[in-house]
């Protein structure tokens, strides 16, 4: 006789399983799914979260979510989303870091929690009463673009080429102008979404119509420059917080003494 798994084992086997932490069963995921009282869904969410504070009270109010750990992240996996609305998630996760996932197949649960882990490290971790969740689905785009960042260098670097030889300044005015006009589909439009007069954008486009020549003119030159665009402003609001968040650990680690000092301190009545 074949002694069960305890409950809370089996849950952390199959949270791990569908985490893609570790191989299903030979037998699939029905034993453990029963063993661990958790019935697998069709599709699942991943929900991430900054700080493990009540996250089983969290997991309660999302439908019994399955909990578990992903190299130091709290993780819940939301069954059934459809039943656990945008105006839900946002009510449950107000006041905390936290980011969702897309909703998956239960088979490809590991990607949900994979992007949202991604954008949570992409996002500010400010915890407060006005802290709101941030869902993958508002970022997409993003987040396809990010996913190789040594790609979307290798982007920019063919296609913004010729922005090289200018000055910063000159270079961040061409940019931000044909980001503009590429989105809006001519000076008018552009001129619009930069708030500047159109016989400026006019101005600027023949600059850079003489920095890129007539490839300005293929529909797929233009797509890709768009994405060079975007992948340049998103790469660099990247590295800005990566640089921001390297100074506040480092700010954190040289104010905290080593415990032998802290000693000697108290040793000399300080």
């Amino acid at each position: 006789m074949v002694t069960p798994m305890p409950v809370a084992r089996a849950r952390q086997d199959l949270f791990d399983v569908l985490a893609g932490q570790r191989e299903a069963p030979e037998e699939g995921l029905s034993g453990l799914s029963r063993e661990a009282g958790w019935p697998v869904p069709d599709t699942l969410q991943a929900v991430v979260l900054a700080t493990p504070a009540e996250a089983a009270q969290l997991a309660a109010a999302l439908g019994h979510a399955l909990i578990g750990n992903v190299e130091g992240y709290t993780c819940l996996f939301v069954p059934d989303p459809a039943t656990q609305t945008r105006a839900r998630l946002e009510a449950a996760l107000k006041g905390r870091p936290a980011a969702v996932g897309h909703v998956v197949p239960a088979t490809d649960t590991a990607s949900s929690l994979r992007w949202a882990r991604y954008l949570l490290t992409l996002a500010p971790s400010r915890v407060g009463p006005e802290s709101r969740p941030a869902f993958v689905d508002d970022h997409l785009s993003a987040l396809l673009l990010l996913q190789d960042e040594s790609l979307a260098d290798a982007l920019t670097s063919r296609w913004l080429g010729p922005l090289e030889e200018l000055t910063p300044r000159q270079s961040e005015r061409l940019e931000v102008t044909l980001l503009a006009w590429l989105e809006g589909g001519g000076a008018p439009e552009a001129a619009k979404l930069l708030h500047v007069h159109p016989q400026t954008v006019r101005y600027r486009l023949r600059q850079i119509e003489k920095l890129f020549g007539p490839v300005l003119r293929d529909p797929r030159t233009r797509f890709e420059l768009e994405m060079a665009l975007r992948s340049r402003r998103l790469m660099a609001h990247v590295r800005s917080y990566r640089a921001r968040a390297g100074r506040r650990a480092r700010a954190v680690a040289s104010s905290i003494r080593p415990l032998g000092v802290a000693r000697e301190a108290r040793v000399n009545g300080l």
